[in-house]
């Protein structure tokens, strides 16, 4: 089998690794700038911070004495504390310890009391996690919040809209039902008539008026998902689908009808794009998808989401509001990992919903491929995982030091150097292994 055909069709190969490895460089200099700091604080010492492993590129030693560095493979980074044997802080360096004072020892990883090791493994993931709130925080200020009640800021330019909705309307109900907020209005989509037109009661320069127009969620691309028959034919943020195997598509609703209840047969769409009108033909993918009570549900899916036939007016978001839009952002994309998981585990879902480096590297290409903004929302999401990742209690990961510490915390003892070395085989084992079967899923799951 040629690997070759596992690339993403939308550009080289050069722009996929660049993107994967600009995404993977920021979440670990951030992971790994949480254990420096934190340590720091807590009086450790760190000899190295290195982004990057093997031969150094760069390197400068600040006036704490650690020498920070650039090294020649961007998979990974590290930071090795005094009296360390290893950049995984998995055992001490007898013989620089051994050399060390009382008072130098209390600045190394193993001479530190227990609360300092902890919040220092722990400052890892945690960092993970708040770049990632900062970041879902900052794209919520900077786009702003849906206005209430709700209103136009543009309207997009499809058929239907030459006589419709016009910028500063202020929409007062569509098809008889009031306008909520844009956040429940998904409640009111759901109960609107499947129709191409629908009426829609505004206010416009002090006078209210009834007009017809676009349905709110005609069959608009809105956003297309990595690594779906969508990205893979070509759509596009923005194409309007008028038609799907010569049928008329009124709304968004009846496409979804259209493509969960073929079978996966294949769709020849009729798009208009610009303006212009254009033919594609596609064939639905089979995936799993979180469902409203937690589990997940099997769907026949092109890979696109629903967009607005206008954009709304907002009002500036508040850093408070951001900032737990970004912490509730956080927790659910760990809770639907965590779920993700127990599904594969218990063969309720297939396992080829994990992927490895390959699959993770063609979504960084696809997702930089549409714009800085999905590209920092993805890095965003890719450090959660990562940040919830080392928190497994596996040895070699950070979870796994932090079970260390918990039973020396109850023992008053670390485990013995032959317990730790033993387990830690074990868990660098299982990590080999959960990265081969993520590359046996990129290479052959479909």
């Amino acid at each position: 089998m040629d690997l070759i055909s596992f690339l993403p069709d939308f550009g080289n190969l050069a722009f996929t690794v660049l993107a994967f490895v600009a995404a993977l460089t920021v979440i670990v200099a951030v992971h790994e700038y949480g254990h420096y700091i934190v340590g720091r604080w807590s009086g450790i010492k760190a000899d190295v911070f290195s982004i990057g492993m093997g031969p150094v590129l760069f390197a400068r030693t600040d006036r704490h004495g650690t020498q920070w560095q650039i090294a020649a493979f961007p998979i990974g980074g590290y930071v090795k504390f005094r009296g360390d044997a290893n950049a995984a802080s998995g055992g001490a360096d007898e013989a620089v310890m051994a050399e060390l004072s009382e008072e130098d020892r209390r600045h190394t990883m193993h001479g530190a009391p227990l609360w300092a090791r902890t919040a220092t493994v722990a400052a890892g993931p945690i960092f993970n996690f708040i770049l990632s709130t900062l970041i879902f925080a900052a794209l919520m200020m900077s786009t702003g919040v849906a206005r209430d009640p709700l209103a136009v800021k543009t309207v997009l330019n499809v058929p239907g809209m030459e006589q419709g909705l016009r910028e500063g309307d202020t929409i007062l109900s569509i098809a008889g039902f009031e306008t909520p907020p844009l956040a429940e209005f998904y409640e009111v989509i759901e109960k609107l008539p499947e129709t191409a037109l629908v009426d829609y009661r505004v206010e416009r320069d002090g006078q209210v008026l009834t007009l017809s127009a676009t349905h709110p969620y005609p069959a608009l691309v809105g956003a297309v998902t990595p690594q779906s028959a969508a990205m893979a034919a070509g759509l596009k943020e923005g194409d309007f689908i008028q038609t799907v195997n010569g049928e008329t598509v009124p709304t968004f609703g009846a496409l979804r009808e259209i493509v969960v209840n073929g079978d996966g047969e294949e769709l020849a769409l009729g798009i208009l794009r610009d303006g212009v009108p254009m033919d594609v033909t596609l064939a639905p993918r089979r995936q799993d998808i979180p469902s409203a009570d937690g589990g997940f549900e099997t769907r026949w899916l092109i890979g696109i989401t629903s967009g607005l036939v206008f954009e709304p007016a907002t009002r500036p978001a508040g850093v408070w509001e951001s900032l737990s839009s970004g912490v509730d952002r956080v927790i659910y994309i760990i809770q639907s990992s965590l779920s993700g998981l127990w599904h594969m585990i218990t063969g309720a879902i297939s396992s080829c919903n994990l992927s490895g480096p390959i699959g993770i590297a063609q979504v960084s290409g696809q997702v930089a491929s549409q714009g800085a903004v999905s590209f920092v929302a993805f890095i965003a999401m890719l450090s959660t995982a990562i940040g919830m990742l080392n928190l497994f209690p596996i040895p070699v990961l950070d979870g796994g030091h932090l079970v260390f510490y918990a039973w020396e915390a109850v023992t008053g003892k670390p485990p013995s150097d032959k317990a730790l070395n033993f387990l830690l085989a074990i868990g660098l084992a299982l990590v080999i292994s959960l990265m081969v079967f993520g590359v046996t899923n990129d290479l052959f799951c479909p």
